[in-house]
């Protein structure tokens, strides 16, 4: 089984480059990445988008690893977890010397 298998719960790098694909997204995980925790009302307040959107792409983060969420009393506080960066960063670079490894024996091929 890979490493990002369904039943350990680990978002694989699709849902995290999905996740990443959104503008709104992008900004409220901007905001997080300074590793303060903020209620779904602070971070709407940031926005003009309403409480109910934010809610939404928080989920969809939520859902690939990139932030965590915790109650505080009646509200939900959402914080930034860097390790699905990280993860996703390093599959990036996976990717890249596999390709660098392709076009290195293309061109030994094409140089004979």
């Amino acid at each position: 089984m890979s490493h990002h298998d369904a039943r350990t719960r680990e978002p694989g790098p699709a849902s995290v480059f999905a996740a990443l694909g959104d503008g709104t997204r992008l900004s409220l995980l901007t905001t997080l990445a300074d590793g303060q925790a903020r209620s779904i009302a602070t971070l709407a307040a940031d926005t003009e988008i309403t409480r109910q959107a934010v809610t939404k792409h928080l989920h969809v983060l939520e859902k690939a690893g990139l932030v965590e969420s915790s109650r505080v009393g009646r509200e939900s506080r959402f914080a930034f977890r860097p390790e699905a960066i990280a993860d996703a960063r390093s599959y990036l670079d996976e990717v890249s010397a596999q390709w660098d490894a392709a076009l290195s024996r293309l061109r030994a091929f094409v140089e004979r």
